[in-house]
Formats: C-alpha cells, sequence, structure tokens
C-alpha cells in the first residue's frame, strides 16, 4: 500500500497545530484524478455544498483576494467585491495562478500560498460540523471545521455566491 503523501498544505496545518482529516483521491491504479468539484465531493462521499473550491480573483485596485465557495456554486463578483471593499474584481488568468499562489488549477488551496492574500468564505460554511477543500495538490483534499481553518489562516465569511 502507497504511503499518502503529505503536501504543504498538511505540512501547515500540522506546523499549526489543527486538527484535520487528509483524503486522497487518486486512483491508484489508473492514475485517473478528478479536478471537477462535484466529482470529488461524489468520490469522498460527501454533499457537494461542504466541498469548497478555492478562487483566486484580482480588485480593480491591483489587491489580490481569495474566494472559498462551495464547489457546485458560483462566486457572485459583485457580492465578492462588496465583501473585500473593492469596486469590482475579477479572476486571474489561470497562467497567472501557479507564479501567484504556487499552485496549479485543480490544487489551490487558500493555505501555504506564496502571500496570504486576504480569504472570504461562504457563510454556509459555519453551518457545517466540518468542511472539505484542496489539500494543495491535485488529488488531495482536508477537511476541517472552520474554526480549526480561522485559527490557520485569516478568514471572514460574507454571502458571495449568486
Amino acid at each position: 500500500m502507497k504511503k499518502e503523501e503529505k503536501t504543504n498544505v498538511m505540512r501547515v496545518l500540522d506546523q499549526k497545530k489543527a486538527v484535520y482529516v487528509s483524503h486522497c483521491f487518486i486512483d491508484l491504479c489508473t492514475d485517473e484524478i478528478a479536478t471537477n468539484g462535484v466529482e470529488i465531493a461524489n468520490l469522498l462521499g460527501q454533499d457537494p455544498d461542504v466541498v469548497f473550491k478555492t478562487l483566486v480573483t484580482v480588485g480593480k485596485t491591483g489587491q489580490h483576494y481569495v474566494f472559498m465557495v462551495p464547489v457546485a456554486k458560483e462566486l457572485d463578483l459583485k457580492k465578492a467585491a462588496s465583501a473585500v471593499g473593492e469596486k469590482s474584481i475579477e479572476m486571474i488568468p489561470q497562467k497567472e495562478l501557479l507564479p501567484l499562489t504556487g499552485y496549479v488549477h485543480g490544487g489551490c488551496s487558500p493555505i501555504g500560498m506564496k502571500k496570504q492574500f486576504p480569504t472570504t468564505v461562504h457563510e454556509s460554511a459555519k453551518t457545517y460540523d466540518r468542511i472539505v477543500f484542496s489539500g494543495g495538490k491535485i488529488g488531495y483534499q482536508v477537511e476541517m471545521n472552520i474554526s480549526e481553518l480561522e485559527k490557520t489562516i485569516r478568514i471572514k465569511l460574507a454571502d458571495i455566491i449568486k
């Protein structure tokens, strides 16, 4: 049996003594990896409402922001801009993700980015015992209580979905 690899996210969580559960969902027989959030939720046997995707944006001021929303939902750019005090925001181009955050598309986590950006989580996260989000590498997810996430990085909760 293959030993599960520790991602940078897991190392940060361990260092902060955060309570979390890691999940690896790479099919070791075929090396097939799901990157669609709803597929990932299904593979983990989780409700898509508790599995969050990490989105990186840039505001009109040039400041970058991170938003976490349930995988089956869509970020409302107007609500998101309002939540962070910007006139407008837009998604960053995919090619800028790796140089900016250190993460690739499908493996982007709010924890362990090259630089910590203001992070806003959809307010529904507080209604669940635990939420699931990227473990910082494609095929890895971490599951934790929102209060444990708050101990690890600074977040705020807001209504940011359509």
